[in-house]
């Protein structure tokens, strides 16, 4: 099924490769207007001239979204094209996979201000620009290792962890003020940042574990960020969509 997403305003995060630019070109396919954030900033204007070369409307912004006001300034702006922000998918994160003991105090600070602090600048920048009386959409990226124990995973499951609750408590806060707050929890998907964290027969494995027996793909991700933004989910809150294979169900 396709969406409309014609009337949308929406900032996507970490989305200058991976899944972020697939959400952002999905959304921007579908009619979005897409603000795409990434701290790198040549990967971020090369997603918006992708969106760009296909006919879709994309603004492009380097900036971290650890640092509120560098995040502000960026919504801010993006808000002004539409005179509101609608949506915005905290997409953004440090993947580090390493035993804890390894974990240095550098990267544990990187991976919770990108993945928590930016998810909460990210809430509060949507309700600093949203249309009171249309309402909005929040959506969060969690996963299935907020879930499941995985060896050496530790404080990216924290991350999607905190997220799940994130999503779960401001559903509650912020369904009131007409703004829907769901997450996605993608399983595995051979991502440019994933890919060398794992050798080819570690994703070889996790296709045999799944119950639908492949990898996840970005568009499996970027189709579900589109439903959950779209009209067909307007009473949907709170919820947290796996799109995992049935990873997350078969335990």
């Amino acid at each position: 099924m396709s969406y409309d997403l014609s009337e949308l305003a929406v900032l996507v995060t970490g989305a200058g490769r991976g899944l972020g630019r697939s959400v952002a070109e999905t959304l921007a396919a579908l009619g979005a207007t897409v603000g795409v954030i990434d701290l790198e900033a040549g990967s971020c204007a090369a997603t918006a001239a992708a969106i760009r070369a296909a006919g879709g409307a994309a603004h492009e912004y380097a900036a971290d979204v650890a640092d509120r006001a560098s995040f502000a300034a960026a919504a801010a702006d993006f808000a002004a094209v539409r005179g509101r922000i609608d949506a915005v998918v905290n997409n953004a994160m440090l993947l580090r996979y390493e035993p804890i003991e390894r974990v240095q105090e550098d990267v544990l600070d990187r991976m919770l201000a990108i993945g928590i602090k930016g998810s909460v600048w990210g809430a509060q920048l949507l309700l600093a620009h949203l249309d009171a009386e249309r309402g909005g959409a929040l959506i969060n990226m969690a996963s299935p290792v907020a879930e499941r124990g995985y060896p050496n995973t530790s404080i990216y499951s924290l991350v999607k962890g905190a997220l799940v609750t994130l999503t779960k408590t401001l559903a509650a806060e912020l369904g009131p003020r007409r703004v829907r707050v769901n997450a996605v929890a993608p399983g595995s998907v051979p991502t440019p940042g994933a890919v060398g964290l794992n050798d080819p027969a570690e994703y070889e494995r996790r296709a045999r574990t799944i119950p639908l027996r492949r990898l996840g793909r970005e568009s499996d991700n970027a189709q579900a960020v589109a439903f959950l933004l779209s009209p067909a989910a307007s009473f949907i809150n709170g919820e947290i969509l796996h799109v995992d294979g049935g990873i997350a169900a078969a335990g």
